[in-house]
């Protein structure tokens, strides 16, 4: 999309957004101890010396027609993933790549580049991408060299890889049957004044992760819930709430919440039931 209509779609990028970038720690495939497990952390699975110099100057280089990714993925809020570049400078210091590389891993699905959003997002529909992305699509096809890069990157594991892996596994863990007895129920409540989770959420794109209900159901299959499970525990850091976004961005700012969320603040304070339970179960209780 042309820089001409970037003033247009922003806003509505933002809100799509929201739900998405600075996703939490993303796991490979979820690892069921008694049908649960956290996921692993992305960044034991990827190479920080290739990010630092071969994908970040992708996210920091000009876009011809387009808006480079630092233009909307710096500057606070929700979909920021990317520190400020300093004053005066193209390149960022040794502090910012390491949070910077932190961010962007949760974009990614590590050895899966067709699942990652930061491949996906702005490649186009047709070559196998995302139906949104607010800064144009900057990639037509798989085979552009830039794409093939971050391809690469999402592919190799660093030599020390399995073993962290395995120490992750042996962490936090997120609770299945938790997840749905009380936590899917909050996801599917209808919300007054504004959209319950599931109308914007199990549509489609890359802000669906949720199953759609089946037609004349209240509640989901099994296997349905399984998929949920998976893709809800992205959004999650165990054992930590404030960091998590499935519990942040429908969080009143002033409670401590995200910027951003288009379906509406549905909890205003952390006191709040829903949040509670939510919470609770992102402890581990």
């Amino acid at each position: 999309m042309k820089r001409a209509g970037f003033t247009v779609i922003a806003p509505v990028f933002a809100l799509f957004m929201a739900v998405l970038l600075r996703l939490q720690p993303v796991i490979l495939e979820p690892v069921y101890a008694q049908g649960a497990s956290a996921p692993v952390a992305a960044t034991s699975l990827l190479d920080y010396e290739v990010f630092k110099t071969r994908v970040q100057p992708v996210l920091t280089s000009a876009r011809k027609g387009n808006a480079r990714c630092t233009a909307c993925h710096s500057r606070g809020g929700g979909n920021a993933y990317l520190e400020p570049l300093p004053p005066g400078s193209e390149t960022y210091t040794e502090e910012q790549s390491r949070r910077n590389f932190e961010r962007v891993s949760r974009l990614v699905v590590p050895g899966e580049p067709l699942k990652s959003l930061l491949l996906t997002n702005p490649l186009d529909t047709e070559a196998g991408g995302g139906h949104w992305h607010g800064g144009g699509k900057h990639w037509h096809s798989q085979d552009d060299p830039e794409w093939q890069m971050l391809a690469s990157w999402v592919r190799t594991r660093p030599a020390a890889a399995p073993a962290r892996a395995a120490a992750a596994s042996t962490g936090s863990r997120l609770n299945y049957e938790t997840f749905k007895m009380r936590v899917q129920p909050v996801l599917t409540s209808a919300r007054k004044g504004n959209a319950r989770c599931t109308a914007c959420h199990s549509r489609g794109g890359g802000n669906a992760y949720l199953e759609p209900l089946p037609p004349g159901s209240e509640t989901y299959t099994e296997d349905q819930s399984r998929r949920n499970f998976e893709r809800v525990s992205r959004l999650v850091v165990p054992g930590e709430p404030l960091k998590s976004l499935l519990l942040t961005n429908p969080l009143d700012t002033e409670a401590g919440g995200g910027q951003w969320h288009g379906g509406g603040k549905h909890w205003h304070s952390q006191n709040d039931p829903e949040w509670q339970t939510l919470a609770a179960w992102v402890r581990g209780s």
